[in-house]
């Protein structure tokens, strides 16, 4: 790539032009993890959270996260969503979230499915501060992307170099 596609010849920022674009299916997951003391853990696993459940709360903010992230992210372009899913599994040491998020349209969905495991990670920290203000937020990322001129990519579940 020689030039910059956000920048116009005037070096101000730009949204990419994509009226000459195919209009195509689009598909990306995104993933986060909000790492917490066992107590937190445990407190969620038994509903015993003084907010009420986070992991609900947490898959509904990440689907209207994922509805705004054009009002949020000033270059993304406002896409029609055709499908949202944003799932929240309790494990050991962490609440692990991916978001799941579809379109039919001429740019892709990474910055939704992004945008969705973010605040619902914000709100897994929202909803638990009261028991742990050391929660931490981290391992946000793309994890599957499909359609498009770049074409599809999918992380390496085990990049070379670690375990």
């Amino acid at each position: 790539m020689t030039q910059l596609t956000h920048i116009d010849e005037q070096g101000r920022a730009k949204m990419v032009d994509t009226s000459d674009k195919s209009v195509t299916a689009r598909r990306a997951v995104a993933s986060a993890r909000v790492l917490a003391s066992a107590g937190t853990i445990e407190a969620i696993r038994k509903h015993q959270t003084p907010k009420g459940d986070p992991l609900e709360t947490a898959r509904l903010a990440g689907v209207m996260a994922a509805k705004q992230t054009a009002d949020l992210i000033p270059l993304c372009h406002p896409l029609p969503l055709t499908h949202v899913d944003v799932r929240a599994e309790v494990r050991d040491d962490c609440v692990y979230l991916e978001a799941e998020v579809a379109t039919r349209a001429q740019t892709g969905v990474e910055m939704e499915a992004l945008t969705a495991v973010s605040v619902a990670a914000l709100t897994i920290y929202d909803m638990c501060k009261a028991i742990d203000k050391a929660m931490t937020i981290t391992d946000v990322r793309l994890e599957l992307k499909t359609g498009g001129k770049s074409g599809d990519y999918r992380r390496d579940p085990n990049p070379q170099g670690t375990t």
